[in-house]
């Protein structure tokens, strides 16, 4: 199964981009032995200024467009489910497990995700009811996805 993260906005050099990198080599690493791999991150950027709802759909549209085709969607959105780490581990082992074959992390922009792509998402979660910065969110995701693939795997990292 192929993970794919994909967000609104650039990650420019800096400690967010150095932690997100490391925890995705990680996540790489740990996960190929039990059929898990990462993709490389899709960064997708709307230039044209607009008003928040035609912004939305549009950054909407060139987020399905970087995503593999035929990809299970989980959008990370402050209205979604809050799980714990070992949920989640259980829930991304059913999918890869179930035969799903892709897998694409959504993070919208300043304004959220548009409803229409919220809404066809297979899961949505949430990382509290806080609002995260884009490049806050992707490496918290990436840590949770390496924890994930290490609870799986039977190492000790998790120490719950």
């Amino acid at each position: 199964m192929r993970v794919q993260i994909c967000a609104v906005g650039r990650l420019k050099t800096g400690p967010e981009k150095l932690l997100l990198d490391d925890y995705l080599s990680r996540f790489d690493a740990a996960g190929r032995g039990i059929g898990i791999t990462a993709l490389p991150i899709a960064e997708v950027e709307e230039k044209r200024r607009s008003d928040a709802a035609e912004l939305m759909e549009r950054e909407a549209a060139l987020l399905a467009a970087a995503m593999p085709k035929g990809a299970l969607i989980v959008a990370l959105d402050e209205r979604g489910r809050v799980e714990t780490s070992e949920a989640f581990a259980k829930r991304l082992g059913k999918w890869r497990d179930t035969g799903t074959a892709d897998i694409a992390f959504v993070i919208g922009g300043a304004n959220g995700l548009a409803p229409s792509l919220r809404d066809g998402a297979a899961h949505i979660m949430a990382f509290g009811a806080m609002t995260w910065p884009h490049m806050l969110a992707r490496a918290m995701l990436a840590e949770q996805l390496y924890r994930a693939v290490t609870i799986l795997s039977g190492h000790p990292y998790h120490r719950a």
